[in-house]
């Protein structure tokens, strides 16, 4: 449609201030509407529909937020009529209630002036691009309004809510959770032995077989020395105790035997 594919540069054109076209539709009818005779709605059907009062173009244009339907001539574009409107759906713009190819729209001219003319479309397409077209500025109209709303009082936008909700829950889905054997805080607890006696635990490799006591550890084996350390340090050496000289090679056996023989007397005598 062709409302459609203006849209977009139309609005920006009416954001900066000029004149925007919305849409333009190259055949359109103008009646004269009778006086209403209740407060019922509009029906074209009572508008003379074969002797249109004037036939031309209609241009859809905005500025800012206030859209202009403006009926030209085909031919010299000479503006017939212009309505200015500033809501919509509103007083400015109404359906009629028996067709969707037939409007009411109140005109103005430049010294206050207004006047409800009728608007008919040959195509029921162009119809339907009028009102698209009037739908989509009033709602970019609404947008630009709260954006700048916003803009002025931040904290009265929406906020966004993290909580949960009554009964909602969450789950979640870790992995390689499980414990590793001896690896929890809880102590095993020691044995006691009888009468009160304390033991240590057994070590963690195993558990010794009933009815076996460990057995007395042997003595450390002296490990054999390494060719490479040797020879970079100088290992000192133990000193050898110092000898004791004596001439008398019986000595010993002198001082055995004279210890035996003050312990007990046998009748010896000592040469």
């Amino acid at each position: 449609m062709e409302a459609a594919g203006q849209s977009g540069a139309a609005m920006e054109a009416a954001a900066e201030g000029s004149e925007a076209v919305l849409c333009v539709k190259p055949a359109v009818h103008v009646y004269r509407l009778p006086p209403r005779a209740s407060n019922r709605g509009y029906r074209a059907a009572e508008w003379q529909l074969e002797q249109p009062a004037w036939s031309g173009r209609m241009r859809v244009t905005a500025r800012g937020s206030v859209a202009f339907i403006k009926l030209e001539d085909k031919s010299t574009g000479e503006l017939f009529a212009q309505a200015p409107v500033e809501q919509f759906p509103g007083i400015a713009v109404e359906s009629v209630t028996d067709s969707s190819r037939y409007f009411v729209i109140r005109v103005e001219d430049g010294n206050g002036r207004r006047a409800f003319i009728g608007v008919g479309f040959v195509d029921r397409g162009d119809a339907f691009d009028f009102n698209v077209a009037l739908q989509d500025h009033f709602r970019w109209v609404k947008q630009q309004s709260e954006l700048a709303r916003q803009a002025e009082n931040p904290e009265q936008g929406p906020k966004l809510d993290l909580g949960f909700k009554e009964g909602q829950t969450i789950k979640l889905n870790i992995a390689n959770m499980k414990k590793k054997e001896g690896a929890s805080g809880t102590t095993r607890p020691r044995p006691v032995a009888p009468a009160g006696l304390s033991l240590l635990p057994p070590p963690p490799g195993g558990k010794l077989p009933s009815g076996e006591h460990p057995s007395s550890l042997s003595n450390p084996t002296q490990l054999p020395r390494t060719p490479i350390t040797d020879s970079l340090l100088s290992w000192p050496q133990p000193t050898a105790a110092p000898s004791v000289t004596t001439s008398d090679v019986w000595g010993d056996f002198a001082t055995a035997s004279g210890s035996a023989s003050t312990q007990t007397n046998t009748g010896w005598v000592q040469f």
